[in-house]
């Protein structure tokens, strides 16, 4: 097990710049960035009594923090002893991408009718982004304007209930995004993907952009379905 440190050996720490936020919530979004960054490895120690002295605050907002970090499936709270980085598991990755999936597909169709010229010229402008950071290899860019792009079927798609599930996953789906690189492989296959959905949402061809972004999330699912059954088959287990 380690404990929450950094590449130095010191504790993570706030930068200072206090915000709008509440202090648990600045709390979480820098757990959340450090974990899903991996600077935070599963394994890691979050002790309450050392959060509190690194972030400056007392324990309450790092006891707001952990919970909330913990129903987003990012850490595992144990009593009396602090919480501790989660590993990921191959179900908890299909699981995460099916409902991810189910959710995106019922945004796109909802969406698609009501994207405005604005709203896909804005697209258009991510996907742009999207290329220009894959050729510099910009992983953290490439993932931020890639989740922006998916963002704006939700906001487009009029369904506040819709778009709050799937604020609720992406604790998850952050989570798994570079193992998603591992699996998808060269980031110039995803800007095709992208490409190719905004071309029939620009269409609106409602039925081939749900499918197009269906199929864009299943890759990774595919692929890791597919490890795993290699995986088993040359262990002699049953398959």
């Amino acid at each position: 097990m380690q404990h929450s440190t950094t590449a130095n050996g010191e504790p993570p720490r706030g930068d200072g710049a206090f915000d709008h936020r509440t202090l648990w919530q600045q709390v979480h979004d820098h757990l959340r960035d450090e974990i899903i960054s991996g600077s935070l490895t599963p394994g890691t120690e979050l002790h309450e009594v050392a959060l509190a002295a690194s972030f400056g605050v007392s324990r309450g907002p790092i006891r707001e923090a952990l919970g909330r970090l913990a129903t987003e499936g990012l850490v595992t709270i144990r009593p009396r002893r602090g919480a501790v980085v989660r590993a990921l598991s191959s179900e908890e990755f299909i699981e995460a991408y099916q409902v991810r999936e189910a959710l995106e597909m019922m945004a796109v169709r909802l969406a698609v009718p009501k994207l405005t010229e604005a709203d896909l010229d804005t697209m258009e402008r991510l996907v742009e982004e999207m290329a220009e950071l894959a050729d510099e290899e910009d992983v953290q860019g490439f993932f931020d304007a890639n989740a922006e792009f998916h963002q704006r079927f939700f906001q487009a798609s009029g369904n506040g209930m819709l778009a709050g599930l799937y604020r609720q996953i992406r604790g998850q789906i952050d989570r798994h995004r570079l193992r998603s690189l591992e699996l998808r492989g060269e980031l110039s296959r995803s800007v095709a993907e992208h490409r190719a959905i905004l071309s029939a949402a620009r269409a609106r061809d409602v039925d081939r952009a749900v499918a197009l972004a269906s199929e864009h999330i299943r890759v990774p699912q595919l692929r890791l379905l597919v490890e795993d059954y290699e995986l088993a088959a040359s262990d002699g287990r049953t398959v």
